[in-house]
C-alpha cells in the first residue's frame, strides 16, 4: 500500500491555479467553489492595502490583482480559493483600500463610485454600503465600503476628507446625522451634534 504524498500549497501554485481559473470575463466564481482547506499560507494584507508573502512585499502588482480576484471571506477568516484548493491568509483589517472615488449627480440622487488599489470599482448604495467605525478611545473614524461578497475596502484618508467635503445633514431615527448620499441611500458618518 503506497502512502499518499501531501503537497503543501505555495504562492506559485495558487497563482497558477488562479490564472487558469481567471480565463474568461469577470471575476472567478469563488462563491461556487468548495475545495478542501489546505491550511494557511504566509500571505498578509496590511491595513494600508500592501500585500506581503513571507514578510516581503509583493513586487508585481499584476500578481496582487490576480490574488485579489480569488479572495473570499468565510466567517471571520480570509482565503484564497481556486477550484482545487483553499488556503487561509492574514488580513490585518480589510483586504482592499479605496484610493479614489467619482461623484455623479447630487443630493439624494448622488452616486459615489469607489476605486480600489487592486482595480475594483464599486458604487455605494443599498448593496454596497458605506460604514464608519469610530475608535472608542480616540474617536478616530475608519470608513469602509463593501466591494463584493463580504469583502470591504478601507476608504483612504484623502478620499474620506473628500467625502466630508460633500457631506450633508439628514435625520436618521429622529436624530440628525452628518453623512453622504449614494445610490438613493444616506450613509451616516457622525451625529450632527458631535461635529465641532
Amino acid at each position: 500500500m503506497s502512502e499518499q504524498m501531501i503537497v503543501k500549497p505555495t504562492a506559485d501554485g495558487i497563482a497558477a491555479a488562479a490564472s487558469a481559473a481567471a480565463k474568461g470575463k469577470g471575476l472567478p466564481p469563488v462563491h461556487k467553489w468548495n475545495p478542501p482547506d489546505c491550511g494557511d499560507l504566509d500571505i498578509r494584507i496590511a491595513r494600508d492595502g500592501m500585500w506581503y508573502y513571507l514578510g516581503t512585499p509583493f513586487g508585481r502588482p499584476e500578481l496582487v490583482r490576480l490574488f485579489s480576484t480569488i479572495l473570499r471571506k468565510d466567517g471571520d477568516k480570509y482565503y484564497l480559493v481556486t477550484p482545487v484548493e483553499k488556503v487561509g491568509i492574514t488580513v490585518e483589517d480589510v483586504p482592499f483600500l479605496a484610493v479614489d472615488f467619482e461623484v455623479t449627480g447630487e443630493g439624494e440622487t448622488q452616486r459615489l463610485t469607489f476605486h480600489t488599489s487592486v482595480g475594483d470599482s464599486t458604487t455605494a448604495g443599498p448593496d454596497a454600503p458605506i460604514r464608519v467605525v469610530r475608535d472608542p478611545d480616540t474617536g478616530e473614524p475608519s470608513p469602509y465600503v463593501l466591494v463584493r461578497a463580504n469583502l470591504e475596502a478601507l476608504i483612504d484618508r484623502k478620499s474620506f476628507y473628500r467625502l466630508v467635503d460633500i457631506g450633508t445633514h439628514h435625520p436618521v431615527d429622529s436624530i440628525s446625522w452628518f453623512g453622504v448620499w449614494s445610490g438613493g441611500q444616506f450613509f451616516p458618518i457622525i451625529p450632527s451634534a458631535e461635529l465641532p
